[in-house]
């Protein structure tokens, strides 16, 4: 029987030998496995793409995505979170190599997009877990109401709809995104495969 799959408690380092540890976040040394559904797949990787490719062109820093970009910003606590898309800027990390396992510090942008089994509870619990990291900027996505709430570390809080536009504020400095581009344009009759 595997060791791994008996514990009733795992630390920070078990998530990172564990073969499937891209699926789990880690909360008070329980594995919460992380349940993407198709649509928010999407939308992360149509953000991720934008940031990407404004990256690149403005060489401000590293972007990550979900199960890839894991992040132990909190002091002796069991708690391991990995934000669908994350953006540290340059200068942050020792060396200015990225860590191999962990990165011990917040990012200065953690994006969440809402899944459709995602509890209200659970998202504003990571929500404030990144406030009290000093996650500089929250992007929270909802597929469902074509909504983004956005959070910053001095407590303010805005909410944008589809007509509304993403701004990278002093986190991304020049990076913009109409909200409505990020999530998939609902067929009409004329875009319908024939039968």
């Amino acid at each position: 029987m595997n060791d791994i799959a008996v514990k009733s408690e795992y630390t920070p380092e078990d998530l990172l030998t564990m073969p499937d540890g891209y699926r789990y976040e880690l909360v008070d040394g329980t594995l919460v496995e992380r349940h993407r559904g198709w649509l928010a797949g999407v939308i992360g990787t149509e953000l991720l793409f934008r940031i990407c490719n404004f990256n690149h062109q403005h060489k401000l820093g590293w972007v990550n995505q979900g199960g890839d970009g894991s992040y132990q910003p909190f002091p002796g606590k069991r708690l391991v979170r990995k934000p669908d898309v994350s953006f540290v800027r340059f200068g942050r990390f020792p060396g200015e190599r990225p860590p191999s396992g962990h990165a011990l510090l917040a990012p200065d942008l953690a994006v969440e997009v809402v899944s459709p089994n995602d509890l209200y509870e659970e998202v504003d619990r990571k929500i404030e877990e990144y406030v009290r990291a000093g996650v500089r900027l929250i992007w929270v996505i909802s597929p469902q109401t074509h909504t983004v709430r956005v959070y910053r570390l001095n407590g303010s809080s805005t909410s944008l709809r589809e007509d509304g536009e993403l701004d990278g504020e002093d986190v991304l400095p020049g990076f913009r995104c109409p909200v409505g581009e990020l999530f998939p344009a609902e067929p009409d009759d004329g875009d319908s495969p024939a039968a």
